[in-house]
């Protein structure tokens, strides 16, 4: 019980989670540890990395930069959600830019930005970029 309950929290919303400093992932790393500590039943000082090895773990970055990879590639198969599918094109897709030399690679066109008022002073809020795609180029 203890697998999919620890795992469902960390993986949701990975794309929040892609970006943050290690410090924040570190805090969420030692619940992933305390969670292989108390299904092998192992003292708190013991090594935890074999445990997560047997038990096919990734780490939390690890993880978080999977699950945003899976996602471009289900948007790019068109098999992920529609918001998502619409805004994610390879440059290849794009007709103004398939005579481009990043046309034959796996490039992915990350869709333009504007800042947007919340309406709460006089800052405003940095639209949101997309993570995964700057993922995705990585790998």
């Amino acid at each position: 019980m203890t697998k999919p309950l620890v795992l469902a929290r960390l993986d949701y919303c990975n794309g929040v989670l892609a970006g943050l400093p290690a410090s924040q992932l570190s805090r969420l790393q030692s619940v992933l540890h305390a969670a292989a500590q108390l299904i092998y039943g192992v003292r708190r000082y013991d090594h935890v990395t074999p445990l997560l090895q047997q038990l096919h773990w990734l780490s939390v970055p690890e993880r978080v930069t999977f699950k945003l990879c899976i996602m471009v590639y289900r948007c790019l198969h068109r098999i992920g959600p529609e918001y998502f599918s619409e805004d994610f094109k390879l440059v290849s897709e794009i007709q103004s830019r398939q005579r481009l030399r990043s046309a034959s690679s796996t490039d992915v066109v990350v869709p333009a930005t504007r800042r947007s008022s919340t309406g709460v002073g006089s800052g405003g809020m940095q639209g949101i970029r997309h993570p995964q795609l700057y993922m995705w180029r990585r790998y």
